[in-house]
């Protein structure tokens, strides 16, 4: 018996360092997993090369020790859509969860799924949460249910009085939608501060106890959502006289449909225009790449901390955001596109039996964290995900993936993103193409010419046939058809009132 169960150690062992975790495995093999969630990051961290002026050193690290997906992709360009797709391993179009609610156990079709967490937890595993992991506060439900321990939530705002920009907004003049440096000069008011130290904290007291439990630990980072305040310390190194602002030419959106407009009609996020005869684009930017850096720095406290710590051969660190953000391209800041900018977000998987310094170019998707955390871990396969695992991938990061990534934005609107094409289609027939081989920025719609028209059909069979109507209570970024009209947030919608 003894010879046997030296062998079996032995091969296990042998398993992890040709390949990735792919088999079942007692409990005290398990690895742990760190589950980071970043609010509204784009492609702006240095791995990613999104932009050149973005200070990113720890998120850079992470991406040297494991695996970047350069082509990750969300499934929805809004946070609640997005955040229950990855935990629930379904995609909005088969939920029916489009906007900023309903919430995940509110809905029919979700309120007995078992997410990502509860899973881990039905396989032996210590579950935690702090910060945004879910969308919004926390209910008294969600607490009962989806994690074993809850850390801090914080505060939004990290202890500004009033508005620090006080201009008025040209549509929805909410108080969230505010960027400059906090007065105070206190990180240690910043919730995502208070995240990082929590996680440091319960790492080192997880290394005292006993037994070998594996945990699952989901952190959920709040910034660079807006308000993008930091302290003055992370503006510091983004001049705004040496500021570089993303290329917008001025006719961005002549050839985009004018349905586009419609899945952003109207907004706290401000238009270009506005932030141009304001004189607050540079600001904007700004204060988005202050928000970066510190959010980066706080990560990096917890990554070090379990570093140092033993679990630092035998964690999973898996890092992702919500969906991307616009700062002027295509005329827009924020997200609610279905363009490359709302789309995109980082994607890092390091652990175990992953080789590091290595970077995979094709299109992935959010979805697939769910399937692929839980092959990783060796718990077995959870049925019912309509993701991909991505250990294929990790293994070798230059195989083919046979499907494209693929976005919603409420009922009827999809963009198809593969290694070099975007398709949109819009809920009224309206079409984009994009060939990013020859147009990173998305500047040219090819849709109407006629050489691509096997291109789009090809791309358009991916696009999921049965779509699941807005869920009963959705509002919040809603779009809606009713008798031929369209609806925002249950208005309708009159291009008279369009703002640009």
């Amino acid at each position: 018996m003894k010879r046997c169960k030296f062998q079996l150690n032995l091969l296990l062992t042998l398993s992890l360092v040709m390949t990735v975790m792919p088999e079942a495995m007692a409990q005290q093999d398990r690895p742990n997993v760190l589950f980071i969630v970043v609010d509204d990051l784009n492609d702006w961290i240095g791995a990613l090369n999104g932009h050149p002026q973005a200070k990113t050193p720890n998120l850079d690290r992470l991406a040297k020790k494991g695996v970047l997906f350069a082509n990750a992709h969300a499934q929805a360009p809004l946070c609640n859509p997005s955040r229950i797709s990855v935990l629930t391993g379904l995609r909005p179009s088969s939920t029916g969860i489009y906007g900023l609610a309903p919430r995940i156990r509110q809905v029919e079709k979700t309120r007995e799924l078992t997410t990502l967490s509860q899973y881990f937890a039905k396989q032996g595993y210590y579950t935690m949460s702090a910060g945004k992991v879910l969308h919004g506060a926390v209910s008294r439900k969600e607490r009962e249910t989806e994690y074993m321990e809850w850390g801090p939530e914080g505060t939004r705002k990290g202890g500004a009085e009033g508005k620090i920009m006080r201009k008025r907004l040209d549509m929805v003049d909410n108080p969230l939608i505010d960027w400059g440096v906090l007065p105070h000069g206190n990180d240690t008011l910043l919730e995502d501060f208070q995240v990082a130290t929590w996680a440091a904290t319960r790492i080192r007291e997880l290394e005292k106890e006993a037994g070998d439990r594996p945990f699952f630990m989901a952190l959920g980072f709040r910034r660079p959502h807006v308000p993008l305040l930091a302290t003055e310390k992370w503006f510091d190194p983004f001049p705004e006289e040496e500021l570089i602002l993303p290329p917008v030419p001025p006719h961005d959106r002549d050839d985009v449909p004018d349905f586009a407009w419609n899945l952003h009609w109207k907004l706290p996020e401000p238009r270009l225009s506005w932030l141009i005869r304001e004189d607050e684009w540079k600001p904007m930017v700004r204060a988005y790449l202050a928000c970066i850096h510190f959010v980066d720095a706080q990560i990096g406290r917890v990554l070090e901390t379990l570093d140092n710590s033993r679990f630092n051969e035998n964690t999973i660190v898996i890092l992702w955001s919500d969906h991307g953000y616009h700062l002027g391209e295509k005329g827009i800041s924020g997200k609610n596109s279905l363009w490359e900018r709302s789309t995109r977000v980082p994607l890092i998987i390091a652990g175990p039996g992953i080789e590091g310094n290595r970077k995979c170019h094709e299109a992935v998707e959010l979805l697939d964290i769910y399937p692929t955390l839980v092959e990783l871990a060796g718990i077995g396969k959870k049925a019912g995900l309509e993701g991909q695992s991505l250990v294929p991938l990790l293994n070798d990061v230059n195989q083919d993936r046979m499907r494209p990534a693929i976005t919603v934005h409420n009922p009827g609107n999809f963009a198809v993103r593969t290694e070099r094409w975007r398709y949109i289609l819009y809920a009224d027939g309206s079409e984009e193409l994009y060939d990013h081989a020859r147009d990173p920025h998305e500047w040219i719609n090819l849709a109407g010419l006629k050489q691509f028209g096997r291109i789009k059909k090809e791309l358009a069979k991916w696009i999921p046939t049965q779509i699941e109507p807005l869920a009963p209570g959705s509002k919040n970024r809603i779009l809606e058809e009713r008798d031929g009209e369209w609806y925002w947030e249950g208005e309708r919608i009159d291009r008279k009132n369009l703002v640009q």
